[in-house]
């Protein structure tokens, strides 16, 4: 028996597939399904039932699982230990970025270039999805630590949360628009963008569940005309005149380059607000303790921006 067909029967517990298993562990197939059956054969035993649509544990497999993952787990603990004594730090992160999430000045990929040669035997793992479900991903451990949008302004459960960006969102628009008819208007109120066609980050980000919560308050529903994966696509957007573009607060010279001007909205105001989030009991792994202690010092707390 060796600890990589045990690692190989996890990952198709994990995964209920075959293909997917042998994907996930950068392998072929075949190869992955050949160690699973000489496992099965040192035992005398099958551990894995292979009729139906998802591949599935027998009653045995079933009652040797907790033994595999602890097997593993011995060898991750024993790894780690001496690694304490060398100074050496190995393993993988896995990361959450949230689409649109990163402002100017909250420059992740330096951080992570700067970890990675600091400790080269990091394997660092990026996925990009939506606040909501990266959210969910560090409750159920997918995650080590995130950057996430916010919707409130409230504690999550399961997760802790460091601010990192908080600022006013603006209605963006065409120097033609008519809502800029009023000679000196700064702001306008969020009911006056009712009848109003409206571009927006995609469902599940932190800036959209701000406006649509807003709308709510204000008595209606967003007509969202299109939707965009970055703040800098929705101005593009607006800019060419398809919509009001809701963004985080741009400063005059570069809405003015991006072809655009910018009101303040208020009755109610909205604010993006953007986190470095992680799950409540602190990541497990050490080496994801350290990169979120770096991610932590590079982007403190942020202060808020007056509206």
């Amino acid at each position: 028996m060796e600890l990589r067909q045990l690692k190989y029967f996890l990952t198709v517990v994990e995964e209920a597939n075959f293909t997917r298993a042998a994907a996930r562990l950068h392998l072929a197939q075949p190869g992955v399904s050949a160690q699973i059956r000489q496992l099965e054969r040192e035992l005398g035993q099958t551990l894995l039932d292979r009729t139906g649509g998802t591949v599935t544990t027998t009653a045995v497999g079933e009652a040797v699982l907790p033994y595999a993952r602890a097997a593993l787990a011995a060898v991750e603990g024993l790894r780690q230990t001496v690694d304490e004594f060398t100074g050496l730090m190995r393993g993988q992160v896995t990361i959450g970025l949230v689409s649109g999430a990163v402002a100017d000045g909250f420059e992740v990929a330096s951080v992570l270039a700067d970890f990675h040669e600091d400790h080269p035997q990091v394997e660092i793992a990026l996925t990009e999805d939506t606040s909501e479900r990266m959210l969910a991903g560090l409750r159920l451990g997918e995650l080590d630590l995130a950057v996430v949008g916010l919707a409130g302004q409230g504690p999550l459960p399961g997760v802790d949360l460091q601010v990192v960006v908080d600022t006013p969102l603006v209605a963006a628009m065409a120097p033609d628009d008519p809502l800029l008819a009023s000679a000196g208007r700064a702001a306008l109120p969020l009911r006056a963008l009712a009848d109003r066609s409206l571009i927006s980050l995609p469902r599940g980000t932190g800036l959209r569940a701000v406006l649509e919560h807003a709308c709510e308050q204000a008595g209606f529903e967003p007509r969202i005309a299109f939707e965009g994966a970055a703040p800098k696509l929705l101005a593009r957007l607006a800019a060419r005149g398809l919509g009001v573009a809701v963004l985080p607060e741009l400063p005059p010279e570069e809405a003015a380059a991006l072809g655009l001007r910018t009101l303040a909205v208020t009755d109610p105001g909205l604010r993006g607000r953007v986190a470095l989030a992680w799950p409540a009991d602190g990541p497990a792994a050490p080496a994801a303790k350290a990169l979120l202690a770096r991610m932590r010092q590079a982007f403190p707390p942020a202060r808020s921006t007056p509206a």
